[in-house]
């Protein structure tokens, strides 16, 4: 049983983690930056130690960290998402040190972490995988070979990592030869590693991907799926459960599947297996993420089954204890990023001071944030400041809920992307349930819209000017 567990990790994901441990009476110790010393998560664990240098550097200090946690008698490591997540090193170095990484082994975060070997596993037991390159692109030239051969559009991919980083969608060898050099800098840049590889773009498809938990006696559940479609430049942006599109059967065959892909990767903890789902029904499997995702919340939402509690129990040598069988999914949820981001000027990042902040409330609202009135949005980070979740018993009710909850939400200081997810929700097109990855690419008028002062904001401002005209 853990006593005491440190999260790698700032943000909305550490106080998740930190009310998990919580509530299971584990002690938990924060790390953070001087520009987060203030922050919510900071002051909610139990203990809390500055690392540095820099407001990034120290996150991706696995030593610095491991050290850290040797020092004040850690026994496991929580790692949330980014950073260190999927570095099978920190991992190693977690086990060599005698201290529980609470994700999977390094070995199959070595195998995960590579999309050229995870795409050969797929392959090799059966799974559908997308036309592509079998390794490496070695030179342009055969990747212009392979590009004319498959035929135009093609992806060009970063074997590591993830987040659309190193990823361009080409339609002519001029575009190939071009991304080709960006995604090689890029991705060694961001990963340490340039290698990439080439595959057919297929246009307008589902996003869908699969929760899967697994103990370490090699027992799998799979905790149905999410739709990610909705995304921005490969990003996912709005996340649903379970999906529109799925039958039964259909849900029972990926899920399948996923669970597959995980026993060959001899996977343990929590992951998520994502395909694409074309028009014609057919799935493909293009990745496997090795770790805690951002849209958890909607699969929770929808079993409530706690994700990153069963992670903990799992790293304890815990089995599960329940089975596919008993795992129903409920009605339907809907994941909003409220992300610090301008939408109406090409999503740039905002930063600045909070100037106000009141989340929304109700049945069936989630809020997992980590902001609060005058708190000081940092511009280092990602620009996720809370995650909004609801659920409805149906996907109208969901909708309809989820429109009303952005209505409340106020958040000011800095641009958010809340007027653009209202917007969302009353579009046509997205309440009927006809959306995919090509959505916001085939809406641009979501992103055209003037911000107004609210009715509290009107009151206020004329009541300041009252003031001062009184004051003359």
């Amino acid at each position: 049983m853990f006593k005491k567990i440190l999260v790698a990790n700032r943000g909305e994901i550490a106080m998740r983690i930190i009310r998990a441990c919580r509530e299971l009476n584990i002690a938990t110790v924060a790390i953070y930056a001087e520009c987060d010393a203030t922050a919510i998560y900071v002051k909610k664990a139990n203990e809390a130690y500055l690392v540095g240098p820099g407001p990034v550097q120290g996150f991706l200090d696995a030593r610095q960290i491991v050290r850290l946690a040797k020092r004040i008698g850690v026994d496991a490591i929580h790692p949330g998402y980014g950073f260190l997540a999927e570095n099978a090193e920190f991992s190693r170095l977690c086990r060599e040190n005698g201290i529980t990484f609470i994700g999977p082994p390094p070995e199959a975060l070595e195998l995960l972490g590579d999309k050229i070997q995870a795409r050969a596993l797929a392959k090799r037991i059966g799974v559908p995988v997308i036309p592509g390159t079998e390794n490496r692109i070695q030179d342009e030239e055969e990747a212009l070979q392979f590009a004319r051969t498959i035929g135009y559009p093609v992806m060009i991919k970063a074997s590591a990592g993830g987040g659309g980083c190193g990823l361009h969608v080409v339609r002519s060898d001029k575009e190939l030869c071009e991304a080709i050099e960006s995604s090689t800098r890029e991705a060694m840049a961001a990963f340490g590693n340039a290698d990439l590889f080439i595959e057919k773009y297929l246009e307008r498809t589902r996003h869908i991907e699969f929760q899967l938990l697994a103990d370490r006696e090699g027992y799998i559940v799979h905790l149905g799926e999410r739709d990610c479609s909705i995304q921005r430049r490969h990003q996912k942006i709005l996340e649903i459960a379970p999906s529109l599109i799925l039958s039964q059967h259909m849900r029972a065959q990926m899920g399948e599947a996923s669970i597959a892909i995980a026993r060959a990767a001899q996977f343990q903890n929590a992951g998520t297996v994502e395909f694409l789902v074309d028009q014609d029904g057919q799935y493909y499997f293009i990745e496997m993420n090795p770790r805690i995702q951002v849209e958890h919340t909607v699969t929770e939402q929808i079993t409530t089954i706690d994700i990153v509690q069963n992670q903990i129990w799992i790293a304890e040598g815990r089995p599960l204890i329940f089975g596919q069988h008993e795992v129903n999914l409920q009605g339907y949820a809907i994941q909003c990023r409220i992300n610090a981001e301008d939408p109406q000027n090409g999503f740039l990042p905002s930063s600045g001071k909070i100037t106000a902040y009141l989340s929304p409330g109700g049945i069936g609202v989630r809020i997992d944030g980590a902001v609060y009135k005058d708190y000081t949005v940092p511009p280092y980070y990602d620009a996720l400041l809370a995650k909004m979740t609801v659920h409805g018993r149906t996907w109208n009710e969901a909708v309809r809920r989820t429109h009303r909850s952005l209505e409340e939400f106020v958040l000011r200081g800095v641009k958010t992307t809340i007027p653009f997810m209202k917007k969302i929700m009353e579009e046509p097109d997205f309440r009927a349930g006809r959306f995919d990855t090509s959505y916001l690419t085939s809406h641009p008028e979501l992103t055209d819209y003037v911000n107004v002062l609210e009715s509290e904001d009107l009151v206020l401002a004329v009541s300041a000017a009252i003031a001062a005209y009184e004051g003359l």
